[in-house]
């Protein structure tokens, strides 16, 4: 462990697994270490036996459950963008041949105390039981304005300027209505709140394009892709990935002790040994002075026997519980995924509730999101505070990742990743590649 290397990467949780592969990629010397016995940190995925022991303080689940090696249940469950972010970065790193990925059935909205399918495009918009007959038309308009928009053909702008125009001012345009206004922002463009109204339209247009692009892209009912055996792959699959590119993995190490001098990180010692290198890549758990907590998330974690009602059957499906539907600050998410993507025996599915809590019970604040789900055969309550770095990283040469938030998709992750990336690389990173590179099974 003596060698000096350009970057050592504490905790194997997604975002440092995803960061860890590219610095290896671009031909960076990367120490990868983590204190615990398991990949994924946060981010890990269990068991059912690791399940009972990490909620019920016991490894003896209902053998009416099923195997427990026939579970793999995320920690931080979040789908993925058919041409988001993450696949781009999965690409970009070719870490795909390592993954299977399957697309997702469906993705649903909660409007006035119904689920419904999230509309796509202008003809999903006029067939959509959330509007009626003349907002289904104003929607149509909107969703051609948007399918037709093009950055670099000023024709398809309709004398807008998307840079200065708000969202709000767009929405206006077209007359719409603010429950559409609802499902459009939080289920479509997936803003968290409401704040983006009054930023420039650019950012809201581009995330319904990706949404509609996602969408065609498996002709599914969804424009979500998630991996056959869970997230628990994807830190594996970068381990490998590192390891063709020369780069070292090291579980069971306990301390890591970040070693600074002149208040710069110089290198980290466990058992003793100091391993040198220029800077330091980690999770909030391994420089927790340098951190500070912005808030928290609760979660109610399930096992079922059923799909979640109303959502046409789906084996896999994500239900978004806009803020206003609510009276919350924040979004609440349904996340299930089931045996069709092998994290469940046959006939089970396991599904999540999460928000970012607004209050200290769990059990009650979930109870819009857990009402939704029908009888569940067992449920878990539990909540994890949310951190974000208060460092000076070109200061200190440490790069911490912000805590996983409550969204059940990728974007907001993605993007704390490639921001880290520049930070550290002093470089864009270049997401255009080949999408065709990353197949989802067919059913």
């Amino acid at each position: 462990m003596d060698e000096e290397y350009d970057v050592i990467v504490l905790g194997t949780g997604l975002k440092e697994c995803i960061l860890s592969g590219l610095l290896s990629v671009d031909g960076l010397k990367v120490l990868h270490m983590d204190r615990n016995d398991y990949y994924g940190g946060e981010s890990t995925s269990l068991n059912l036996n690791q399940l009972w022991k990490r909620f019920r303080g016991e490894d003896k689940p209902p053998e009416t459950l099923g195997s427990s090696k026939d579970y793999n249940v995320d920690m931080i469950p979040k789908f993925m963008m058919a041409n988001g972010g993450l696949v781009r970065v999965l690409i970009h790193t070719n870490v795909t041949k390592y993954l299977n990925f399957k697309a997702v059935d469906g993705s649903f909205v909660y409007n006035k105390g119904k689920v419904h399918k999230v509309p796509a495009n202008d003809v999903e918009a006029l067939k959509s039981p959330l509007m009626g007959l003349f907002e289904k038309r104003r929607a149509r308009k909107f969703f051609i304005y948007v399918q037709d928009y093009d950055e670099n053909d000023p024709k398809s702008h309709e004398g807008m300027d998307l840079n200065k125009v708000t969202a709000q001012e767009l929405i206006s345009k077209y007359g719409l209505d603010d429950n559409t206004v609802d499902f459009i922002g939080h289920a479509l463009a997936l803003h968290r709140d409401d704040n983006y109204l009054a930023e420039p339209a650019m950012a809201f247009v581009k995330r319904m394009k990706l949404y509609a692009e996602s969408l065609a892209r498996f002709q599914g009912g969804s424009p979500y892709i998630y991996p056959l055996y869970g997230l628990g792959e994807l830190p594996q699959a970068f381990a490998r990935l590192s390891a063709v590119y020369g780069g070292t993995y090291m579980l069971s190490k306990p301390e890591c002790k970040v070693e600074f001098e002149n208040n710069k990180a110089i290198g980290v010692t466990s058992e003793g040994e100091t391993a040198k290198c220029k800077k330091v890549v980690c999770d909030p758990s391994y420089l927790p002075d340098k951190v500070k907590k912005v808030g928290k998330v609760a979660r109610a974690i399930c096992i079922m026997s059923h799909p979640i009602p109303n959502t046409q059957d789906s084996h896999s499906v994500q239900v978004i519980l806009p803020q206003k539907q609510l009276g919350r600050k924040s979004d609440m998410y349904l996340f299930c995924c089931s045996y069709s993507h092998n994290v469940a025996p046959k006939g089970k599915y396991i599904a999540f509730v999460l928000t970012e809590a607004e209050t200290d019970n769990p059990q009650v604040e979930l109870k819009p999101g857990t009402d939704l789900l029908g009888a569940v055969d067992e449920i878990f309550f539990d909540t994890y505070d949310r951190y974000e770095p208060t460092n000076q990283d070109a200061g200190d040469n440490c790069f911490i990742s912000a805590s996983y938030d409550a969204t059940t998709h990728f974007e907001t992750t993605v993007q704390d990743v490639i921001a880290m990336y520049s930070k550290i690389t002093g470089k864009a990173l270049d997401l255009s590649v080949d999408l065709s590179a990353a197949s989802a099974a067919e059913e």
